[in-house]
């Protein structure tokens, strides 16, 4: 492992000391997302968490707030919005995550999906383009979500839609379509430009790095994060190693690296630190050596892309510290 990285995308939900104990161990730095997730505590206390880890762990823990739809379908909406986005960058965040909750959940007053392009959101983009507020984004699931289960192309997607029939749109015709998830997220970049914007989960199109890359090439301000859909990258790497590897090297200033580890008590707490020292060491082999590789979600060898050491650096660490403002510790 390099000698010093940031997991740029994890959701640290628990005080358990462990994984603290193993960021230590690998001299590296957290980046925790905060989330309007139903099964997550409320936005305030996973904010309280976080607040405790940084000052335990000056300079090493970051974390992104967010705003919930408490207030979803009155004249308030948007105020109240945006007042949670000012209290949670007044206590320290470095900027503000949407989640995937738009485009599934929220209904106009006709009964349609309100997607993340709606003029009812204007006002808080316009709010973070004006004061030059970073923005991150889920938007939609994986394109696998949409596809029956045997055109899955990965097996950790196949089995949870399939023990989670009530997720898998390609039966739940009602929804709207993945390439209407991805318009209107492109539909929002295109009308607040000025807003620095990082793709979470390979801008959702982790299916494709030349759909990444196209994304990267129209909307200058982007970024992007790997966070669990390396293993897409691996698949991508196992037909085609030499575009996957050119990608990360064009980009290389715009790719980021994380993992989107989840502690959020249901798993014992030395588990979810295996869990990160598992998942670093794997991702590294897999950007940084030419080791022949598996990975547990699709079947066939791959090899490591053995980047250039410096091209590792900014994705395992240089992007997260510039972007996200970490102290070089």
């Amino acid at each position: 492992m390099i000698p010093k990285f940031i997991d740029a995308h994890v959701h640290l939900n628990t005080l358990s000391p462990e994984k603290m104990e193993k960021m230590m161990e690998y001299n590296a730095g957290f980046l925790s997302i905060n989330t309007n997730i139903p099964f997550f505590d409320e936005i305030e206390e996973q904010e309280k968490i976080i607040l405790k880890f940084q000052k335990e762990y000056p300079g090493r823990v970051k974390y992104f707030t967010t705003f919930n739809f408490k207030k979803w379908g009155t004249p308030e909406f948007v105020d109240d919005a945006i007042a949670q986005i000012k209290r949670g960058l007044g206590n320290g965040a470095v900027g503000v995550k949407i989640w995937k909750d738009i485009g599934f959940d929220y209904h106009k007053e006709d009964g349609s999906f309100v997607m993340i392009d709606d003029p009812v959101f204007d006002p808080i983009f316009e709010y973070l383009q004006k004061n030059n507020i970073m923005l991150i984004g889920h938007q939609g699931e994986p394109r696998n979500c949409w596809l029956p289960l045997e055109e899955m192309t990965v097996d950790s997607d196949r089995n949870y839609f399939k023990d989670h029939p009530e997720y898998h749109m390609f039966l739940q015709k009602e929804y709207p379509s993945y390439e209407e998830q991805m318009r209107a997220r492109d539909n929002m970049l295109v009308k607040f430009p000025g807003i620095t914007y990082v793709g979470l989960h390979l801008f959702s199109m982790e299916w494709s790095i030349d759909e990444v890359a196209t994304r990267l090439d129209k909307y200058h301000n982007t970024l992007t994060d790997v966070a669990e859909r390396v293993c897409h990258l691996q698949l991508q790497a196992k037909d085609n190693w030499q575009a996957v590897r050119d990608f990360c090297i064009k980009y290389q200033d715009r790719i980021i690296y994380g993992t989107d580890v989840i502690d959020d008590g249901n798993t014992p707490a030395d588990e979810i630190a295996a869990r990160f020292e598992h998942l670093w060491n794997f991702h590294y082999d897999f950007f940084a050596t030419n080791k022949s590789l598996t990975a547990p979600e699709f079947q066939g060898e791959f090899k490591g892309l053995n980047l250039p050491e410096k091209v590792v650096n900014k994705i395992f660490y240089t992007n997260a510290k510039e972007t996200y403002g970490f102290s070089d510790f």
